[in-house]
């Protein structure tokens, strides 16, 4: 699939909505080792989640040569909704990597040629100490190189699955036409709404209302006590 001469790193991100996430989930692994590959990542959510149905993101690689056509199995799971593809050459990176991992190795062959015409201990103990560090950049060179190696071998598929979004029909519908039961569950609510409400307000007018009451009862006292004084001082003999 690859131009001859050249390295590439296929991946790809694709989308599908399908009946059922498990069952689907367990063809892309089938899938994946049908085409000598295997599943590196997998998160399914079999529930249901708020905002739809269930879901599932699945990773797999799968070998240069079987690519397109797992692709095109993929997207037969279901309905794909979105799709894309990338390919980035790194024929130069693959060069570059290959070429520090013979320097390295050249390097410790001359530093073990030298380590054994070492004369005194010092000498020895520094060669030994730059082969060891040598080593270690190999090791991380040569591993490297094994990533990149794989990465160009195996194409990186992205897989989302979506399952069905879950409605609650049942609900839905005693919303829209509540019917008879609805209707008595609606005016009782409203009729408790509706005494809770008095409740509240004859509550917050007793205290005023017994204010007034009290007021106007001493203004009636008042008054009285002022007319019997009126007619005690208009009474022949009054003080």
């Amino acid at each position: 699939m690859s131009p001859a001469g050249r390295d590439i790193v296929y991946t790809a991100s694709m989308t599908v909505k399908v009946a059922d996430v498990s069952r689907a989930a367990a063809r892309v692994t089938q899938l994946a080792d049908n085409a000598g590959g295997y599943v590196s990542q997998e998160n399914t959510a079999l529930r249901p989640t708020r905002a739809g149905g269930e879901t599932a993101s699945i990773q797999l690689k799968v070998p240069v040569a079987a690519y397109p056509a797992t692709l095109s199995d993929l997207s037969g799971l279901g309905t794909q909704t979105s799709a894309q593809q990338q390919a980035q050459d790194v024929t130069q990176q693959v060069a570059d990597t290959a070429s520090r991992v013979s320097s390295d190795e050249a390097a410790i062959t001359q530093l073990r040629a030298l380590l054994s015409r070492a004369g005194s201990v010092s000498n020895l103990l520094t060669v030994q100490d730059q082969i060891n560090s040598q080593e270690s950049a190999l090791e991380a060179m040569q591993a490297q190189q094994r990533a990149l190696d794989h990465e160009v071998a195996y194409a990186t598929v992205s897989l989302w699955l979506v399952g069905p979004v879950i409605v609650e029909h049942a609900n839905a519908t005693r919303a829209r036409n509540p019917g008879f039961i609805g209707g008595i569950t609606g005016g009782w609510k409203a009729l408790v709404a509706l005494i809770s409400w008095l409740l509240s307000a004859i509550g917050a007018a007793l205290p005023i209302g017994a204010f007034c009451v009290l007021g106007g009862y001493l203004g009636y006292r008042v008054r009285r006590g002022r007319r019997w004084l009126h007619r005690r001082g208009t009474r022949p003999g009054g003080a």
